[in-house]
Parts: C-alpha cells; sequence; structure tokens
C-alpha cells in the first residue's frame, strides 16, 4: 500500500541524520516543499546552526508552526533493533530517531497546509514555519535568533502551535499551554582545609553549610497557581573532600536547580536564596544561570481551536498542561501572545527504538490542519 504523504515525509526526515546541530538538509526539503505553495524562504543561519523562516501571506492574523528538525544521539546503535535512521515499520510502529521528537510533527505541519492551502487558496491572515536545528543543543542560535530578526523587523505573530510530543496515552489527550522557567545555580562554600584529627584548626564547609541546605529544602518557594504545581528547588551535585578520609575539605560545591512558575520571578528566588546563605554566615560564591523563563498562555482563541480540532479527529477531551521540560516556546512566548504545544505522544522520545504508532501519523496531520480552518478559514 502507498504510503500517506505525511507519513512517506516523515520516513524522508528520519533517514536524514541530523543530529544537532545538523540540519542535513531536512529543512532545504521543507523549503522545496513549500516555496511551491506560495511561501517565501528565508534561511538564517547563526554558528553551526540552520534556521528557516518561511511565510505564506502578509496581512494578521499570522499562525507559525514552529520545531526542530535536529535530533539527540543515537546511543549505542548496536542496541537498536533497527537501524536508527533507517525508518522501520514494526508492529504497527515506525521507528527511527525523531519519529516522535519531532519529525513526525513537521511532515504533519507541511502536509496539513498543503492540504489547507488547496481548499483556501485565499484563507484570512498568513501561516508561517519557524524551524530550526539547535533545540536538542544549547539553544542559543536556533529559535531564539529568529525570534530577535523577527522583533527587530517589527513582524508580529498572533498564534504558534509548537510540535513537541506532549501526547500521554493517546493522541491528543495532553497540550502544553506553558512551561516552567529553569534557572540554574553553582554554590561554592568556602572553608578552610586540615587535618581531620583537628578540627579547630580547620573550618569544614559540609557541615557549615548543612544546616542552611536543610532549609533550602525545607522552604515553601510559592504555591503554584490554576495551571502550574509550585516551585521546585532541586540539588543536582555535591562535590567535596581530597579522596583522603583524613582531611577536612576546603571547599563544598553544589549544584542545584528552580524549575519555577509564573507564581514567583527569577529576581525574587535569587533574593531569598541569597538571603538564606546570608542568615547562617556562610562564605561562599554563587554563579546563576538563567536558561528560560517560564511562560503561559491562558484558555483562549488558540487552545479553544486546537482542543476543538483534536475532539472532532479523535473524540478525545484534551487536557491543559504545564509540565515537563523547557522547549523553545519560552523564546516565542516573548513575541507572541498564545503559544501551544502539541503533538504525539512522548513515551519513546530521546530513548532507544524510538517510535510512533503509525496509527497517530494522519490524524496529527488533521488535527493541524483542522486548526487552520477554525482559525483562518
Amino acid at each position: 500500500m502507498t504510503p500517506s504523504k505525511t507519513l512517506a515525509l516523515t520516513e524522508k526526515l528520519i533517514s536524514l541524520s541530523s543530529v544537532t546541530p545538523d540540519d542535513k538538509g531536512c529543512q532545504q526539503h521543507l523549503i522545496d516543499l513549500l516555496t511551491p505553495l506560495g511561501f517565501v524562504c528565508e534561511t538564517i543561519i547563526s554558528n553551526d546552526v540552520t534556521n528557516l523562516w518561511a511565510r505564506r501571506g502578509t496581512t494578521s492574523p499570522v499562525l507559525v508552526f514552529a520545531g526542530h528538525t535536529d535530533v539527540v544521539p543515537t546511543g549505542p546503535v548496536d542496541q537498536w533493533q533497527s537501524l536508527p535512521f533507517n525508518p522501520t515499520h514494526r508492529d504497527g510502529k515506525l521507528y527511527g530517531r525523531g519519529a516522535a521528537d519531532m519529525k513526525t510533527s513537521i511532515a504533519a505541519f507541511v502536509v496539513a497546509v498543503e492540504e489547507f492551502v488547496a481548499e483556501h487558496a485565499d484563507h484570512q491572515g498568513s501561516i508561517a514555519f519557524l524551524i530550526t536545528s539547535d533545540e536538542e543543543g544549547p539553544a542559543i542560535d536556533g529559535t531564539v535568533v529568529v525570534c530577535n530578526v523577527l522583533k527587530e523587523r517589527g513582524e508580529t505573530i498572533d498564534y504558534c502551535i509548537v510540535g513537541e510530543p506532549t501526547s500521554g496515552e493517546t493522541l491528543g489527550d495532553t497540550i502544553k499551554n506553558g512551561r516552567r522557567g529553569s534557572l540554574s545555580g553553582k554554590l561554592a562554600i568556602k572553608g578552610v582545609q586540615g587535618h581531620i584529627a583537628y578540627p579547630q584548626l580547620a573550618r569544614n564547609p559540609i557541615h557549615l553549610a548543612a544546616p542552611a541546605l536543610a532549609e533550602l529544602v525545607a522552604e515553601v518557594w510559592d504555591e503554584g497557581n490554576e495551571y502550574y504545581l509550585p516551585t521546585s528547588w532541586q540539588m543536582s551535585n555535591i562535590n567535596a573532600g581530597t579522596g583522603a578520609n583524613n582531611v577536612i575539605p576546603g571547599e563544598m560545591v553544589i549544584d542545584f536547580n528552580f524549575r519555577f512558575s509564573t507564581a514567583s520571578t527569577h529576581e525574587e528566588l535569587k533574593r531569598r536564596v541569597h538571603a538564606i546563605l546570608d542568615n547562617h554566615g556562610l562564605h561562599y560564591e554563587l554563579k546563576w544561570a538563567l536558561s528560560g523563563l517560564p511562560f503561559l498562555t491562558p484558555r483562549g482563541t488558540l487552545s479553544d481551536a486546537l482542543s476543538a480540532a483534536i475532539k472532532s479527529e479523535t473524540g478525545v477531551d484534551t487536557e491543559l498542561s504545564t509540565t515537563g521540560g523547557t522547549s523553545d516556546g519560552r523564546f516565542i512566548a516573548q513575541i507572541c501572545p498564545q503559544v501551544i504545544e502539541f503533538g504525539p505522544p512522548n513515551a519513546s522520545i530521546h530513548k532507544i527504538d524510538e517510535h510512533i504508532e503509525l496509527r497517530f501519523v494522519d490524524p496529527l496531520k488533521n488535527i493541524y490542519r483542522r486548526t487552520l480552518e477554525n482559525l483562518l478559514a
């Protein structure tokens, strides 16, 4: 049986081994498909990262489909049941790196737009694509660069659908209307190294830090809100000592991270951490790294249009969620008031034998097309 256009395009994209940040020609293939549909395509290069901004139309509202062509490394190839860049069907599933995260979504975007334009050549507003090859990497030369270019030009975006794999048990059961921010810290507690038999001549940073760490662990940073769980503070690494059991270390280094909601600001979280450390009289150094601000799209035009499309196509009543890690939605939300993430089930993403169930491929495309119809027809 001849595969559907969406499945065929998904397989083509999977076959291009675009391990971050190498696009491997994925975006050029998209350009070849979008240009005949009336899209003006622009490639924006930043260092080793390839980005695509493609737009059809010049009026508002502007609906953007956003995603990434880069994938994470395969891991040990010999542990895959089939080669990771050789798209393979097995037991009703399509296997290959990027099948779920997120080449099926990109293929579904393109075919959905192709079908929509064929039926609605004179549609309202504009349709655009924002595609990067730097989502799985540092994310400093990708979507954020394109957003800055658009901002400088004064180009506005009204709606954005990011094709991240958001579904849980079945296609459409979950869409993301926001993500938590990520604030990391590297904390160095200073002490005085010495012989463990003469503690009065040394200052043990582990002992000095323990009460402050206990307070940081117990602190209630906020209560969350309608869409978010309370902000979480977690230690990820603690390092101290020389390796010998008779030496009091001179320093202890702790890595920690906040996943914070819109109920807190990163400035306030920083202030409170410093206040706790200072209250315990610690001699310390603390370096901060903010990798993403939280964003939130309340229920509204875009979420309603997407939820209605999911219901019409699958019969599923979708739920709004803000769980999970950060995404490029955090950058787009700085220039777009309504950002929603939606894609296939995410259980296999980044894993050996990543896959998507074949029965979800065309319905995913249909949901994107129905959303276009709800907003721009």
